[in-house]
């Protein structure tokens, strides 16, 4: 059961947390979901393809964003509450540091957890549906991106269709014309006509109406002293294939390691996938596991940043807090690539980095929460602090921005 002092910290937590997840998740789906819609825009039900590759989209980026918003979350709500003297009260009680930081280390914890399951189980089939999805997408015939009047290519065949009616894949007044190289060529004109999408595995069909068909068997040649006499048809319905064929499906999940589960990636430890080297399966199976042994330690990390006295630096250690967590999130990136490529394990390139923030953060919470003296870390970033606030005021004197008091 939580006390009343638990409901109280994490209230004060949970807000900033939860609106930085859903902005920086909104932020993040927004600037991909222009590139997707320059990609699918104009094919059939192209803002439901987006929305569905969007929604695949969601567990990779909850991987990003689940670190960073506990992380600045923290920051903010044991800020507010050290601003306003709510820390010093409950110190005053009998209630340190140490037993305001329990609820949110068990949070911390199901952070933890939750991103595990996410990276480890979600991710890989999240990101083999979003890959089989572009597969689609880019194998869909360019019909569905015709418009009307204007003259498109798809492969070896140029078409303009008039009066296109999307909702019944219909058109009116269509010209087609195939270059088949040596054997000649072919220009098709109809009246009118409706694209037929075959659901048993066959692709798809274009059904033609009241049209005429010119047929050359061989291709003109400017040097030729005979002319290509071509053959002139007409027909009042006339079906043709359209697209790649459907059987040509997506190859199957698991040839690459960022694919494979939590579990899976353990057991292809030695029998890497086709398209995955063994550093590259070892790389990525520490890099999830740091992740989630790096959520463990941000409560840790977060708190000595966030509590201070009045007359500290408070945006000052924020920014300094921000830049260590961008800092070592760089870090594990360069050493997760560094690992890929075998240059170094990955106990060097991953787990030592994670190592030495877990050593900081637990030296800065244990002199936070259960010594009495000075902090020197916190006392050097509020001195420097004081000095670019009165650097900053002394230029804005000097350019008449700031009047004296």
């Amino acid at each position: 059961m939580l006390s009343i002092v638990d409901r109280h910290v994490l209230r004060q937590v949970s807000l900033p947390l939860g609106g930085a997840l859903v902005i920086g998740l909104l932020m993040l789906l927004a600037d991909r979901m222009v590139r997707l819609l320059d990609t699918t825009l104009g094919k059939k039900n192209s803002f439901g393809v987006v929305f569905e590759m969007l929604a695949y989209l969601v567990p990779h980026y909850l991987g990003t964003a689940i670190p960073a918003a506990l992380f600045l979350g923290l920051l903010l709500g044991f800020g507010k509450m050290s601003n306003n003297s709510e820390t010093d009260a409950f110190m005053a009680s009998g209630i340190g540091l140490n037993r305001l930081a329990r609820p949110v280390i068990m949070l911390g914890v199901l952070m933890a957890v939750l991103s595990l399951v996410i990276m480890g189980w979600l991710q890989p089939h999240a990101r083999y549906a979003y890959r089989s999805v572009v597969f689609d997408v880019q194998n869909v015939d360019v019909f569905y991106l015709a418009e009307e009047g204007v003259f498109m290519q798809a492969g070896n065949r140029t078409f303009i269709i008039d009066e296109m009616d999307r909702g019944n894949n219909a058109f009116k007044r269509a010209f087609i014309f195939q270059d088949r190289g040596k054997e000649g060529s072919e220009t098709v004109t109809s009246a009118r006509g409706r694209l037929i999408e075959n659901p048993n595995g066959q692709r798809p069909t274009l059904h033609l109406e009241e049209g005429h068909r010119l047929l050359f068997s061989a291709p003109p040649a400017v040097t030729a002293t005979t002319l290509v006499n071509g053959e002139v048809t007409d027909f009042a319905l006339a079906d043709t294939p359209l697209g790649k064929l459907s059987k040509d499906l997506f190859r199957p999940r698991g040839e690459d390691e960022r694919e494979l589960t939590l579990p899976e990636l353990y057991q292809r430890l030695d029998n890497p996938p086709p398209e995955a080297s063994r550093e590259e399966v070892a790389s990525e199976l520490s890099e999830r596991l740091v992740t989630a042994v790096s959520i463990l330690i941000l409560p840790f990390l977060a708190i000595p940043f966030a509590v201070g006295s009045r007359r500290s630096q408070r945006g000052t250690r924020t920014g300094f807090a921000l830049v260590l967590i961008v800092l070592y999130n760089e870090i594990i990136q360069q050493g997760a690539g560094l690992a890929n490529k075998g240059t170094l394990p990955p106990l060097v390139a991953l787990w030592l980095p994670c190592l030495a923030l877990a050593a900081f953060a637990a030296w800065r919470y244990i002199a936070t929460c259960f010594t009495i003296g000075s902090d020197p870390i916190g006392n050097a970033m509020d001195r420097f602090g004081e000095f670019m606030t009165g650097l900053r005021h002394a230029l804005m004197r000097r350019f008449g921005w700031e009047t004296q008091s």
